[in-house]
């Protein structure tokens, strides 16, 4: 309440009024000059005179409760003063060799074809979606394909049959010839007839082995037009995500152009979000400034606050003699789902001494020289969590200027006393102090 009062006079002091009620300078009065007739109030028109003191007793009543208000926040803990922990900041200016411009590109980008010619009857992804690898994406009219390998089918199971008979032909004329060998033995039979059934079985088993063999074309026949068939679904070469729909069921697809409209090349456009990159143009008087390797921080045209690591791949050798530019791929360090093909982007490659500091500052906090101070040897400070103060110990990294570099012991974000009072203890209730400032309205004052 005292501060109040201070506060309110320094107000009554300031020379001017700040605003006036009716016929009544409220909140201050005119000094100007040493002049005390600047104390009379102003009776020009009686009707407002009335007026005057309720506006009068209405400003009175709301400084009371702002007193009141303002000592209820003070009187329940002690009044501190508080900075927020914030990052050091791991990039500057004075870090970066040569800026330039450029884009966001797939490395593995594939539009998904059909190996054969057909119509589409099914398509079974959408933009956006993603995909894994071999999964199906569309399938196409198997009528045709279907009918084939039926018959593939039934042919192969006719050989197998004609190759069936023979061996049982086969086994019948090895045991006549058995017959009549021993009756040629015994001068039975003639040498004519233990001919002819010798060459009967010599022929059988020709005709098994060519049967046999026509089994396995057949096999062979049946095997391609199953493939056929499954060449029908078109599955995914790779995970991904589908980023276009260039077809619909019911159009003709096929692997090479037909040179009409009417023919579709390809089903959908497939990205695999882990393969972006960045390809930028560098000039090539400035080449001399990027070797592969070296750190850079990357900016998104559609998210100018955001920063992002990257590194070098490689410098592509070989230059653009119109553009006398040369290309350079750099890799995003930590994959993000905002990162999306074509954006594009600014980089700018960081000075490798100047990258490691950074680099060591990195997961660290900075924290005002006030805030830390030293007891038996080990550094504190104090922080504020759900209006108590804690007590924590912290190890210093590193100070520069009336900066304190913390590695442990605090978080980003995290409340910070400055210059704590001597009656802070472990768990005392506080109250942080707020900041306000009084001013004239010298404005609203001439208005009168």
């Amino acid at each position: 309440m005292v501060d109040l009062a201070l506060i309110l006079c320094e107000a009554f002091a300031g020379g001017s009024p700040w605003f006036r009620v009716g016929g009544w300078a409220v909140f201050g009065f005119s000094m100007a000059g040493g002049d005390i007739h600047g104390l009379k109030i102003d009776r020009s028109s009686g009707s407002s005179s009335a007026l005057g003191r309720w506006g009068m007793g209405v400003v009175l009543m709301l400084l009371i409760g702002l007193g009141v208000f303002l000592w209820n926040q003070t009187s329940g803990g002690i009044l501190v003063k508080t900075v927020r922990a914030a990052s050091p900041g791991a990039v500057s200016d004075a870090a970066t060799v040569l800026n330039a411009t450029g884009y966001v590109t797939a490395r593995r980008r594939a539009t998904i074809s059909s190996k054969v010619t057909g119509k589409i009857t099914e398509i079974l992804v959408e933009e956006g979606m993603s995909v894994g690898k071999d999964q199906l994406v569309a399938r196409l009219d198997r009528v045709n394909v279907a009918a084939v390998l039926e018959l593939a089918e039934a042919q192969l199971a006719a050989s197998k049959a004609a190759t069936n008979e023979t061996e049982v032909l086969l086994n019948e004329a090895e045991l006549e010839f058995a017959r009549v060998a021993r009756l040629a033995a015994e001068a039975i039979a003639s040498q004519a007839d233990l001919d002819r059934a010798e060459a009967r079985v010599d022929s059988l088993k020709a005709r098994l082995q060519r049967l046999e063999s026509e089994v396995r074309v057949a096999e062979r026949q049946v095997a391609m037009r199953q493939q056929d068939l499954e060449d029908l679904d078109i599955r995914a070469p790779f995970s991904g995500v589908v980023i276009s729909k260039d077809a619909q069921p019911g159009e003709v697809i096929s692997p090479v152009s037909a040179g009409s409209g009417f023919t579709r090349t390809g089903i959908c456009t497939l990205v695999d979000m882990d393969s972006l990159e960045i390809e930028v143009d560098v000039n090539e008087s400035y080449i001399n400034r990027v070797r592969a390797g070296q750190p850079i921080v990357a900016v998104l045209d559609a998210y100018k606050d955001w920063k992002i690591k990257a590194s070098v791949i490689a410098i592509v050798p070989s230059a653009d003699r119109q553009k006398a530019t040369v290309r350079v791929r750099i890799r995003f360090l930590a994959p993000d789902p905002r990162i999306l093909p074509e954006m594009g982007v600014k980089v700018s490659f960081q000075s490798e001494a100047r990258a490691a500091a950074d680099g060591a500052r990195e997961g660290r906090i900075e924290v005002d020289q006030a805030c830390v101070y030293q007891e038996a040897g080990r550094d504190y400070l104090w922080v504020i969590s759900a209006n108590k103060a804690e007590k924590r110990a912290v190890k210093i990294a590193g100070r520069r200027e009336d900066k304190v570099l913390v590695e442990a012991g605090v978080r980003e974000g995290e409340l910070i006393v400055i210059d704590p009072p001597d009656e802070l203890e472990n768990g005392s209730a506080v109250v942080v102090e707020a900041s306000w400032e009084i001013g004239h309205w010298s404005s609203l004052s001439s208005k009168g």
